[in-house]
């Protein structure tokens, strides 16, 4: 089964606002616990690369209530317009806050100041490495206006979504983290030394030429080729894969799998409303071709975008420059031919 969703922005929340000096630098989400570190880049590493020790601290634990909460403040928020609190926002991926929080001031023009103590965390016991460095999932970081905190407290408060103020922005592009606990410093450093010149990925490819057997048809009977056929997953009737999901979350779906009176799951796409008292909102389909792609993966790719295009088709489109097509090779990255 492939799960996908979609979503929408309106234009004026595309483009972040300008962080002001001064500006509150806020963590919005679950405590820090020693979890998730090297996370990002463990998962990068083909298997068998990274020891047992590192592959344990790395496994990331998600909290899908606390996912909610922190969205039900950023809803809160964007709703309130040009009253939204929120001047800047960044998630929380790779290297946690050490790569969350400098990626926010820098990316406003701005540096940071930081009181490590002031994080949230459920252990006690970690480094100040490993409070700065860790992926604790469901957090994301934030610039808010300092006269604006006051709203924002409010809104956490209601959602009961924890928050920390952490720091704030200033002029110079300088970042510091101080440790009241140890009354030190433990990042004192320009901005561009982190952020200025990072290495670039360099790759050499090569295209290979695919070497496969060529398909044979002797000995097979029609019965049997028939019974193949409507054995393939993409081919078979799926009302036993669709119905052991919800179809209806969130109470805006318009077009489910099922069609008709009898309810047969042949939708080509599926349609959702904007809102629970809207007449409009998105379409989505998917093409996917993978039987093909043993016996030539050009052609395969092109009957799968082919196909999501013709299935998206079934609703009013309108101009095709409205739709946005993702794409999913799969590619063994790395492997001999795979990258070019």
């Amino acid at each position: 089964m492939l799960a996908g969703g979609i979503g929408n922005i309106r234009a004026d929340h595309v483009q972040k606002g300008e962080i002001n000096v001064g500006a509150k630098l806020v963590v919005l989400g679950g405590p820090a616990m020693n979890i998730g570190l090297g996370g990002g880049a463990a998962s990068s590493m083909a298997s068998g690369q990274s020891d047992a020790d590192l592959d344990f601290a790395s496994v990331q634990r998600d909290n899908p209530e606390m996912e909610r909460r922190c969205q039900e403040v950023i809803d809160r928020c964007w709703q309130l317009g040009d009253a939204n609190p929120i001047l800047f926002i960044h998630d929380v991926g790779a290297g946690g806050l050490s790569n969350a929080m400098p990626e926010l001031v820098s990316d406003g023009g701005r540096g940071g100041k930081f009181e490590l103590r002031d994080i949230l965390s459920d252990e006690p016991g970690m480094s100040p490495l490993e409070i700065w460095c860790n992926e604790s999932q469901e957090r994301y970081v934030l610039a808010v206006a300092a006269d604006q905190l006051p709203l924002f407290d409010e809104l956490c408060k209601r959602e009961r979504a924890p928050y920390a103020v952490i720091g704030e922005a200033t002029e110079e592009l300088h970042l510091s983290l101080h440790d009241r606990h140890f009354d030190n410093q433990p990042i004192d450093l320009p901005l561009d030394v982190l952020l200025g010149k990072t290495p670039k990925m360099t790759r050499e490819v090569q295209t290979l030429k695919a070497k496969g057997d060529a398909l044979v048809r002797e000995g097979i009977t029609i019965a049997d080729a028939v019974k193949r056929v409507l054995h393939l997953p993409t081919v078979a009737e799926k009302t036993f894969l669709v119905t052991i999901g919800d179809r209806s979350v969130t109470g805006m779906v318009a077009r489910d799998q099922m069609v008709g009176p009898w309810q047969v799951p042949v939708a080509n796409c599926a349609v959702t409303t904007a809102s629970l008292d809207s007449y409009y909102g998105e379409a989505m389909a998917i093409g996917e071709r993978a039987p093909v792609a043993l016996l030539d993966f050009a052609a395969s790719a092109r009957l799968a975008v082919g196909e999501a295009l013709t299935n998206i088709a079934a609703t009013q489109i309108g101009d095709i420059k409205r739709i946005k097509l993702s794409a999913n090779w799969m590619a063994a990255a790395g492997h001999p031919g795979e990258d070019a």
